[in-house]
């Protein structure tokens, strides 16, 4: 299978569930680099069908209760990976670090976890994404920002507050219910237990 063309397995979320919220922060330029990631040419998230239909039911259970979702992050080609290990081989610390790493250097990022080199987003079943107020699509409060590395966003800190925590669990119930595993060291990362790719990372650009 050549990885860099899409599969057919591969879907628009936005198709299936339009009320999806997407914000990819690696097409947008608001992430830890600081800039606009290679592979990233929309604000398009593409997941394999399993994950996008498992989403779409999250949705449609949170809609009940006057919630959604939204996706900072879905579908992530090699190539976008490789630009994380270039950028953390580079001099210098990035003018982002106080917003996203405070307390690491960005040398640290892989061997603490929060990188890898072989990411589960290019397998198409990992999402990264938060709980919004329906009517006015305002995020929930999650006691940290999308990709703060540390301690605070590990899925049971106790350095945020209550309602954050409890605001936690209830996303990672629903998606639990769904399916899909979540990622201690990260708030917002799910993973589709039965994911249709478990070894094949792909490198198709996001367009």
């Amino acid at each position: 299978m050549d990885k860099t063309l899409r599969p057919e397995l591969f879907v628009d979320l936005n198709e299936l569930a339009p009320d999806i919220l997407v914000e990819l922060k690696y097409f947008d330029g608001d992430n830890f680099v600081g800039q606009p990631i290679d592979g990233y040419r929309a604000n398009r998230c593409w997941l394999t069908r399993p994950a996008a239909t498992a989403l779409a039911h999250v949705q449609r259970q949170l809609s009940e209760v006057s919630l959604g979702l939204k996706v900072f992050d879905g579908y992530r080609p090699q190539r976008a990976v490789d630009h994380f290990i270039r950028w953390t081989e580079s001099p210098g610390e990035g003018e982002r670090r106080a917003d996203f790493f405070p307390d690491l250097s960005k040398s640290q990022l892989f061997s603490e976890g929060y990188l890898i080199r072989r990411s589960s987003h290019s397998r198409g079943s990992t999402v990264d994404l938060t709980l919004v107020d329906a009517a006015s699509g305002e995020e929930l409060e999650m006691g940290t920002r999308f990709d703060l590395f540390g301690p605070g966003s590990w899925i049971d800190s106790r350095a945020v507050s209550g309602q954050a925590q409890a605001n936690r669990l209830l996303l990672r119930e629903l998606m639990g219910q769904h399916g899909f595993l979540p990622f201690h060291q990260e708030w917002w990362h799910f993973t589709l237990q039965d994911e249709p790719f478990p070894d094949r990372y792909f490198d198709f650009p996001v367009e």
